[in-house]
This record gives C-alpha cells, sequence and structure tokens, in this order.
C-alpha cells in the first residue's frame, strides 16, 4: 500500500494525468509475479481517491471485467488479450473509457479491429496504444521496435486518440 501511495504522489507531483498499474499481470511464465487481484485494485483505488489521479489497469478475463470496472476509471485491454474477442465484446458494454494496447505482432487492421469490437458494443471511449511490436530476429533479451509508422496510418484510418508508450 504504502509504496504504491508514494510512487502515486511522486507522479502526482511530477505531472501524471493517470495512474496505470497492474493489478492482475498476465506473464509468459506461470510461475512469475501475477499481480495482486482484488488487493491490488483496492491499493490502486486508494491511490488514485488520494492524489486525485483517474486509475487505468488491466482486464485480463471476462469474469473479471465487473469487478475490476468497480475500481477503475480505464479499463486496459493489454497487448496479450488484444486479440480476446468475448473480453473485448464485453468491454465494449461497460461505460468506461479503454486504453486498447496494440497486440506485438498486430497489423494496423488487426489493432483497429480489435476497436471495432469494442465499439460494436457501444462504447467509442477507446484510446489506442502503440506499445512497440517485434522486431525480427528476436533474441531472448530483445525488445519491441516502437512502430512510429503506424501513427499517421491510425489518424488516417480512424478518429480515435492514440497514444505511444515507449516503454516496451
Amino acid at each position: 500500500w504504502d509504496q504504491t501511495l508514494e510512487l502515486a504522489r511522486i507522479a502526482k507531483a511530477s505531472g501524471a494525468d493517470m495512474l496505470r498499474g497492474g493489478a492482475f499481470k498476465p506473464r509468459t511464465s506461470p510461475h512469475g509475479f501475477q499481480g495482486l487481484g482484488l488487493e491490488g485494485l483496492q491499493i490502486l483505488r486508494a491511490a488514485g481517491d488520494e492524489t486525485g489521479l483517474p486509475v487505468v489497469t488491466e482486464v485480463i478475463d471476462v469474469r473479471l471485467v465487473e469487478t475490476v470496472a468497480q475500481y477503475a476509471d480505464m479499463l486496459q485491454i493489454g497487448s496479450r488479450s488484444m486479440q480476446n474477442y468475448p473480453l473485448l465484446v464485453e468491454i465494449g458494454r461497460i461505460d468506461k473509457p479503454v486504453l486498447l494496447k496494440r497486440g506485438m505482432s498486430a497489423s494496423l487492421c488487426e489493432w483497429l479491429g480489435a476497436a471495432e469490437y469494442i465499439a460494436k458494443e457501444g462504447n467509442l471511449e477507446i484510446v489506442l496504444c502503440e506499445r512497440g511490436i517485434r522486431s525480427y530476429p528476436s533474441g531472448e533479451y530483445s525488445r519491441f521496435s516502437l512502430d512510429l509508422n503506424v501513427i499517421p496510418a491510425v489518424h488516417a484510418e480512424t478518429f480515435l486518440p492514440v497514444i505511444v508508450d515507449p516503454s516496451h
């Protein structure tokens, strides 16, 4: 609790507009840290309430959409979930903004198609997030390549806002 609250205060003082954290963390290895779940949601909500920062966190499972929506101001669809169509449909039925991260190997068409699954259900409050794609050859320790070329293409194809997350 204390660590998240301290970081939220620092983020706010540094000019942050949102508090994004992962209560649920899908990992490649089932042995990796998977997040704190409900306790993580409660921690994020408390930090958001104290700092006045809206909370953004990932939803990874259709069964958790309502629960996460109770704590978050914006729901994130992570790269690994971008093609989880039942999840996209359920998110489209929720009255919360959505941060839709581009899949790590997704084409522009696939990314916009994922947004359409959400929009088709009535939720047009979608923010697209370019977070980098896999480039080849790719070794065990390589990172993603930020695809800045996709930004003007997104603007040409949709009215949806797009942000860039270079952290990957």
